[in-house]
């Protein structure tokens, strides 16, 4: 019998992108074909070809709806003759409004907290990354829970003619998922423990951390490989990195740290995300330094700008974050090549323009860390028995050794310590007492 030849490769789905363009739905200063452009990018990034696009005006949210009568009619022609398969709302639909738009145009209707969970789902890499993004999920699938049985709209739940469509499949459905959603609650505090205990003892190491926050797509990844030489997955596209990535890096002056990756920010997170969003920004709040990575090419980029302070405000009024993150923060400006090079980039005081990808102004930055590193820390005087060699090789591995006289049985030390590394110094060896000194 002959083999029937293998099927070719599937083709990608056709999908359309429209942004309904209420007054009040955009920051101030956040242009609608900016939110279209990025809406296009992030449906482009889950595998969809996009076929259409466009900007719908709002005079009033229709209820059943959301888009015009009008609208509606022009978008089902376009879906109809384009062979459409998806059509991306970049909005919040409620249920009904999802299965209306679905009804009216025959074919599936995602709305923006629909793709993001999608673009999370597919990204997600780590343990805690999983079950965050499955329990958004399973509470975004909750509140749609009448939507997924219309099948069932002859039959009646409960007893005579109590209840709705389906309610029988419905409230079982619930119920599974209630459990399901209490069983992740439990194995993500789990995580959380144990990711706290990975924290505490990297609190022991003796290297400071260095977080890379930014809005997503902004370059963060390729400068973190760029400086490390790590292989962290860097691509042109929204969320391209979720979980958070560590490795050690060397600056000039000789001093360690540890660069942390995060995940980009993005305006209007759904709100089953925030929890999953700030849980991989925790390595932010025990950072020394904070570098937000800016892109400074891209038309919104102010606005940019804003969504990720807010976030970080939003995590200081939660006590995520220590009220001080703004004086440990260096702004990067990212893509200065787009620019012309990063001559041609508007900064303000104390940022530094880069370019990740052709490595212009990276010793510039490192100069900035390193200064930034200088600046935190503390002068101490010590004095050591001739004998204490564990400490003394301590102190010159793990601070800065300004000056040191030595005697027959002492050695006195002038010493620079980060406010962390004193801790360490002073529980390790609490029978050396560290003199602070006047600031140089």
């Amino acid at each position: 019998m002959r083999r029937q030849p293998q099927e070719t490769a599937r083709k990608p789905t056709l999908a359309a992108v429209v942004l309904p363009a209420g007054k009040q739905d955009f920051l101030e200063g956040r242009a609608a074909e900016a939110r279209l452009e990025e809406a296009v990018g992030l449906a482009a990034s889950i595998g969809l070809e996009i076929v259409h696009t466009a900007i719908y005006p709002l005079r009033a949210k229709r209820p059943a709806t959301l888009l015009g009568v009008g609208q509606l009619e022009e978008l089902t022609e376009i879906v109809k003759a384009e062979s459409v398969g998806v059509v991306v709302v970049d909005a919040r639909l409620s249920p009904a409004q999802q299965r209306n738009l679905e009804k009216e145009m025959g074919c599936k209707v995602v709305d923006r907290t629909g793709l993001i969970l999608d673009i999370f789902g597919a990204r997600a890499a780590t343990r805690e990354g999983v079950l965050q993004v499955e329990l958004a999920h399973l509470e975004y699938q909750r509140s749609r829970l009448v939507r997924l049985w219309t099948h069932l709209e002859r039959q009646r739940g409960g007893f005579g003619f109590l209840g709705g469509p389906g309610e029988t499949q419905i409230e079982a459905d619930r119920r599974m998922l209630d459990e399901r959603l209490v069983k992740l609650r439990k194995e993500l505090e789990q995580v959380r423990r144990t990711r706290g205990l990975h924290r505490h003892a990297r609190r022991k190491v003796p290297f400071p951390v260095v977080a890379l926050v930014g809005y997503t797509n902004a370059g963060k990844s390729t400068l973190f490989n760029r400086i490390t030489g790590a292989g962290v997955h860097a691509q042109d596209q929204l969320f391209a990195t979720l979980d958070p990535t560590m490795r050690n890096l060397t600056l000039p002056s000789g001093r360690r740290v540890i660069l942390s990756d995060t995940v980009g920010f993005i305006s209007d997170l759904p709100t089953e995300l925030i929890a999953a969003f700030r849980a991989t920004l925790e390595e932010v709040a025990e950072a020394d330094i904070i570098l937000h990575v800016r892109d400074a090419a891209h038309p919104d980029s102010a606005s940019q700008r804003e969504d990720v302070l807010s976030v970080l405000r939003d995590m200081t009024a939660d006590d995520m974050l220590d009220e001080a993150w703004s004086e440990r923060t260096i702004e990067v400006l990212n893509k200065a090549d787009l620019l012309g090079g990063t001559d041609a980039v508007p900064r303000r005081e104390g940022s530094v323009a880069v370019s990740a990808l052709t490595g212009e102004g990276l010793p510039d930055l490192m100069e900035a860390i390193d200064a930034f590193m200088t600046r935190s820390m503390k002068h101490f005087a010590v004095s050591l028995s001739v004998t204490d060699g564990a400490a003394l090789a301590w102190l010159y591995e793990h601070g800065e050794v300004m000056e040191r006289l030595d005697d027959e049985e002492m050695l006195h030390l002038q010493v620079r310590l980060f406010p962390a590394d004193q801790q360490r110094f002073m529980r390790q060896f609490p029978a050396l007492p560290l003199t602070p000194q006047r600031a140089d």
